[in-house]
């Protein structure tokens, strides 16, 4: 061989080998998941807001803030399912409502979530929090469930490598820990039921359970999560869905009266103050610059906060937008949704492109370079791009569609929101039952940008709208899909 060509060889190798050391790491990724937690209450987001959320803010200024997000359903179990999967909750078994405390479980085992995916790549997987989405209790014989067996189909059949929390929101039974798929009480009590706002149901309980410790042991568990994965070699993903601030609303001593509001005020600044911890954990890692922490919320504020008390402080959890949790108005879907991520997105950021949180599963494989399987995220969008280039010129997503707690459709395409029910399709006026001896068109459009607090239904006016977003809604219907791609089949069958 001649030195020439040795030279070379040398050279070429050199480079190659280079090329694999600059590589970007794909990021430790954090979703933190509140509760409940309205728009409005979010100070990075309202201006007038009692509450001064000041972790959340500082994501805020060293991230980037969308300010059309939405949540992919007004109630809990819909949306964590479309968070995991990808896909809207409303094309499974779970036309309305949310699980129960012991229904089986919603995700099915064989379908891709966002933690199976990322696991796929080398991630290390965990959840620490409330999972509601269903579990499979072992059964006696004499039908009775035997709580100190096994649990199956829990997040670690959806591709979670660990999992600490509790089986559905702080108010619904059974109350106990689960560490991976054991409960880890020794001892099994009852308790009885509390109402106001510290509500929760009669139920077992655990004897290591106490409501008023759950969120500050939860958090424990994530930083201790981690610490431990820092020292992997392998990037991790933690889904943390904290409960609070929903019911029971069960501020600490150190944060009663500390909002200058009521008790739920303070129990916000209670999760403002795990954001900080969570924050506090990744910088003692040393990887803050590649790790990318997305805060947000499962829906909008319920009325368990107490609207009318509220409003003496001159607060509004849900700001301009109408309704609350459980609606198919803004106030019921529209959240707070924040990304930093130091290494690649710009500080102070922001982006008025409409968003959904079933959009995590394509924005990783976008970030990781990579496309989903056909039969995967059939509802989840890439926006990636927009992290790098809040500017960025291309639409995310064709079309956004809302659910309500009553099963009711709507659809968002740019300014014009059309809703497939005559009234909030939730818990705020006019309910379902109501419209029901009210003389209300079948029908209401709003258009979002001259009309955010949807206020004057322009159907009417516009039939050509109308019928526009309907065909459009029936496709995402019938294509059991709303993403480019083949076709694929929804679990039930489903009419507008």
């Amino acid at each position: 061989m001649s030195k020439y060509l040795f030279l070379l060889l040398i050279i070429f190798y050199s480079c190659d080998q280079s090329k694999e050391i600059s590589q970007p790491s794909p990021p430790n990724v954090i979703y933190i998941l509140a509760d409940d937690l309205g728009i409005g209450d979010v100070s990075a987001y309202n201006a007038d807001s009692k509450l001064h959320t000041e972790a959340i803010d500082r994501l805020a200024k060293e991230g980037m803030t969308f300010y059309d997000a939405h949540s992919g359903s007004s109630v809990c179990t819909p949306t964590r399912y479309g968070i995991l999967t990808g896909r809207y909750a409303w094309r499974t078994r779970l036309a309305s409502g949310v699980t129960w405390s012991y229904d089986p479980h919603l995700i099915d085992p064989q379908r891709t979530t966002v933690a199976s995916y990322l696991k796929s790549h080398q991630y290390n997987t965990g959840c620490i929090g409330k999972w509601h989405l269903g579990l499979d209790w072992a059964v006696n014989d004499d039908s009775n469930y035997n709580f100190m067996a096994p649990i199956k189909n829990g997040p670690l059949a959806n591709g979670f490598d660990y999992f600490y929390g509790i089986t559905a929101s702080l108010d619904i039974p059974p109350y106990f820990y689960i560490e991976n798929d054991h409960i880890t009480a020794t001892t099994i009590d009852s308790i009885g039921a509390m109402t106001g706002k510290k509500f929760w149901r009669a139920s077992p309980i655990g004897n290591d359970f106490r409501h008023e410790d759950v969120l500050p042991n939860l958090t424990e568990h994530a930083i201790q999560f981690i610490a431990e994965q820092s020292k992997s070699e392998n990037p991790y993903f933690l889904y943390f869905p904290l409960t609070a601030p929903h019911t029971p609303i069960l501020p600490t001593e150190p944060y009663q009266g500390k909002s200058g509001t009521n008790e739920y005020g303070d129990f916000v600044l209670m999760v403002d103050n795990v954001v900080q911890q969570i924050r506090e954990a990744v910088e003692r890692s040393g990887k803050q610059n590649n790790t990318m922490i997305i805060f947000t919320s499962d829906n909008g504020c319920s009325p368990m906060a107490d609207f009318a008390e509220l409003e003496t402080f001159g607060h509004d959890p849900s700001y301009i937008y109408r309704g609350h949790k459980a609606d198919i108005f803004e106030g019921g879907h529209r959240i707070p949704l924040i990304v930093c991520w130091p290494d690649k997105i710009k500080p102070g950021s922001s982006s008025q492109q409409t968003t959904c949180l079933t959009d995590l599963m394509a924005t990783m494989a976008g970030i990781l370079g990579d496309t989903l399987p056909t039969n995967a995220g059939e509802d989840s969008y890439d926006f990636s791009p927009l992290l790098e280039n809040s500017d960025y010129p291309g639409t995310i997503r064709e079309a956004t569609v809302h659910h309500s707690i009553a099963g009711c459709f709507s659809l968002r395409q740019g300014k014009w929101k059309i809703c497939f029910c005559p009234g909030s399709g939730g818990w705020s006026h006019p309910t379902p039952k109501e419209t029901e001896t009210m003389d209300l068109p079948p029908i209401q459009l709003f258009d979002i940008e001259l009309d955010p607090s949807e206020e004057t239904n322009v159907a009417g006016e516009h039939p050509d709208i109308v019928q526009k977003l309907s065909d459009l809604m029936n496709r995402y219907i019938a294509e059991g899909r709303s993403t480019p791609g083949s076709s694929q089949k929804n679990d039930r069958d489903i009419i507008l």
